[in-house]
């Protein structure tokens, strides 16, 4: 009777062994992304100190006297191995948390920066800013509660099987058509719009989060023990990361020529933040499993945020360039066209300039230059002596 009971129990007994298993599996992915949200956050307020501390060092050697270059001060190399070990500290983030978590939170440096300019910079702010920092606070908070809890040892095999599977090979196809018809457009055509600038950028940086994880994460298990530079994915991966960031990067330079910097920041957050969380879905299967809460309520921070950076950056006044010269506009009394008043000097439908050999046939006699009176003389017994006519010279009197 006992011997007939004991497999029943047995039996009963493996249910609750394999929910505690369970449970231990979701704690641990739970960790882990705290972990790796935790490098983030703590990358990205360490990039805006060392951003901000550069910052200061420009501008107390602007309102100072001393001859010294930039790159001679404390404070300015302490803000670059303070922007070293933030950018260790998000790319250590990747092999941690899921690449659509860690990607969003980039709108800490935002609201890091704006927080560091009112304390250390002065800047000023009105209420408005308060409430749109508070914004980007509240949809942080969701993108980490919400985030997706898919977590994959980065292995080589793993890597290799993500990046010819069906799903990643198609979107890497629509990301190229994508990518040379802007790219097109914006060289042949000058089609040089923020949106099209910042499009090539995201595109690009969206293989560089996809890259930086798979590299990351390969080096986290080598450092663990399961060696994982022995796999040629790893040295393709590092050479796509390197690629695109620095061909982004470029980009990057040439859009921060043609537009302010704080609409890059805030277009540029929006638009690869969306494609990069696009990319991390597709490559890396962020989201399967989760339930249609979480994604919603995920999609709603990403939304919060954007609210929230896009009004941070808006409501930054653009800084005034130094103008080493007194312009017309510190003239007392002196209408210009800023004023909507009149001309200093009208263009003339740009037929005539100072300093240029242009030619002024097409220009109505009222407009042609002044030139000096020629009085011809009389014909005489001197007429083969001197020239036929004589320049009247301008004295002082007149």
């Amino acid at each position: 009777m006992e011997g007939a009971n004991s497999p029943d129990l047995q039996l009963q007994q493996l249910p609750p062994t394999s929910m505690t298993v369970t449970v231990n599996e979701v704690s641990f992915s739970y960790k882990e992304n705290l972990i790796g949200a935790l490098l983030a956050i703590f990358g990205h307020l360490v990039v805006s100190i060392a951003l901000n501390l550069q910052k200061y060092s420009h501008i107390r050697l602007a309102g100072s006297k001393d001859p010294r270059a930039y790159f001679k001060t404390k404070t300015w190399w302490l803000g670059l191995f303070l922007m070293l070990l933030g950018e260790l500290g998000v790319f250590s983030s990747y092999a941690f948390a899921p690449l659509s978590l860690i990607v969003p939170l980039s709108a800490v440096s935002v609201i890091a920066s704006a927080i560091i300019g009112i304390i250390f910079i002065k800047e000023k702010w009105k209420p408005k800013d308060f409430l749109s920092c508070g914004l980007a606070i509240i949809g942080t908070y969701l993108l980490v509660t919400f985030g997706p809890n898919s977590h994959e040892k980065m292995t080589g095999e793993n890597i290799t099987k993500h990046l010819v599977s069906w799903p990643f090979l198609l979107y890497m196809l629509v990301e190229i058509i994508v990518f040379c018809l802007l790219l097109y457009f914006y060289k042949e055509k000058n089609v040089n719009y923020i949106v099209v600038i910042l499009l090539l950028v995201a595109l690009l940086g969206s293989m560089t989060v996809v890259t930086v994880k798979a590299v990351a994460g390969m080096l986290v298990l080598s450092i663990q023990g399961n060696l994982q530079l022995d796999y040629p994915i790893f040295y393709v991966m590092l050479v796509c990361m390197v690629a695109t960031a620095i061909y982004q990067a470029a980009f990057l330079s040439q859009a921060t020529q043609l537009y302010d910097s704080s609409l890059i920041a805030s277009v540029g957050y929006i638009l690869s933040t969306t494609i990069a969380i696009t990319a991390g879905a597709t490559f890396y299967l962020d989201f399967i499993g989760e339930d249609a809460l979480h994604i919603c309520m995920f999609a709603l921070g990403c939304l919060v945020a954007f609210l929230g950076v896009f009004l941070i950056t808006r409501n930054r006044k653009k800084a005034v360039p130094f103008e080493p010269y007194i312009s017309m506009d510190a003239m007392p009394g002196m209408q210009n066209i800023h004023d909507k008043g009149m001309t200093v000097q009208p263009d003339l439908k740009a037929s005539f300039s100072y300093g240029a050999l242009e030619n002024n046939d097409n220009v109505s006699e009222i407009y042609t230059p002044a030139t000096l009176p020629v009085m011809q003389e009389e014909h005489g017994s001197r007429a083969s002596s001197t020239p036929p006519y004589r320049v009247l010279e301008h004295t002082k009197r007149e």
